[in-house]
């Protein structure tokens, strides 16, 4: 792709979201293999990114979230770069895959420290990359340098995927359709609502702005919602709403359909 310069990159910014807030049509929604869902069962386990992330957590909870990321057949252990190459021995042979965030939770990092983190959990096992975009540059408006950043970490990471933590809690929807864009322009594989360490969580209506956002990829960018979400009708609300993927660290607790405590991740 050419480079393009901010400027270039706002014309096209404000066609998608003047192409995004026109589209009021709710039938456009995906149709989803988990729209049907009445119960959690495997199909919809292999839609959570089972997550640890707390600084305070242990070798011994990471060991009992990879048993029950295999136990239950999450697609993946979604944890701190610290933590992957245990995680990655630990799921060995199974269904589940190590799943790495960077420049988390802030998404402050240089971009050559986003892309040293990203290749030093791929080398150590990580089979898919969360990363942070750089959220004041977004609210700046330098457009060219948010999708450089992201661009630099997906193509250091081919072929493991992506995905864009936009932390929409600090955005417009304006913002949000930017980032998402800017994110399916540079080859990420998600775009992801939140870090769960901002406040707030995930909304139907973030989601559904995300999808809108990135749909002209023709199902090559998918969503990703993450942040508050601890039961399995949210876990759904979000699913219908056009994610393909839930972040949460109450993934076992859900499929045993059991209360989670308010505040949790």
């Amino acid at each position: 792709m050419a480079i393009r310069t901010s400027e270039e990159w706002a014309t096209l910014i404000n066609d998608k979201i003047a192409q995004v807030k026109a589209d009021v049509d709710h039938s456009s929604l995906p149709s989803s293999p988990f729209s049907s869902l009445t119960h959690p069962n495997q199909i919809f386990a292999s839609a959570i990114d089972h997550t640890l992330l707390k600084p305070d957590a242990t070798p011994a909870q990471i060991d009992e979230l990879c048993d029950q990321a295999i136990k239950y057949k999450f697609k993946s252990c979604c944890v701190n770069g610290v933590n992957v190459k245990q995680v990655s021995e630990r799921l060995n042979g199974s269904d589940s895959i190590p799943c790495v965030v960077i420049g988390f939770p802030l998404g402050a990092g240089t971009t050559n420290a986003k892309v040293f983190e990203a290749k030093d959990a791929i080398s150590k096992g990580a089979m898919e990359i969360d990363m942070v975009l750089s959220i004041g540059t977004l609210k700046s408006k330098a457009y060219n340098a948010v999708f450089s950043d992201i661009q630099a970490v997906v193509q250091a990471c081919h072929p493991v995927p992506v995905k864009v933590i936009l932390e929409t809690v600090f955005l417009t929807d304006e913002e949000k359709i930017a980032a998402s864009f800017l994110s399916a322009e540079a080859g990420a594989a998600f775009v992801k609502t939140c870090t769960g360490f901002s406040g707030g969580g995930a909304t139907r209506e973030d989601v559904t702005l995300m999808w809108k956002t990135v749909k002209y990829k023709g199902g090559n960018v998918k969503v990703k919602a993450s942040a508050g979400i601890r039961s399995f009708e949210k876990c759904m609300e979000m699913l219908q709403a056009g994610a393909e993927r839930i972040g949460t660290s109450s993934g076992a607790a859900i499929m045993q359909k059991a209360d989670v405590p308010a505040g949790t991740y």
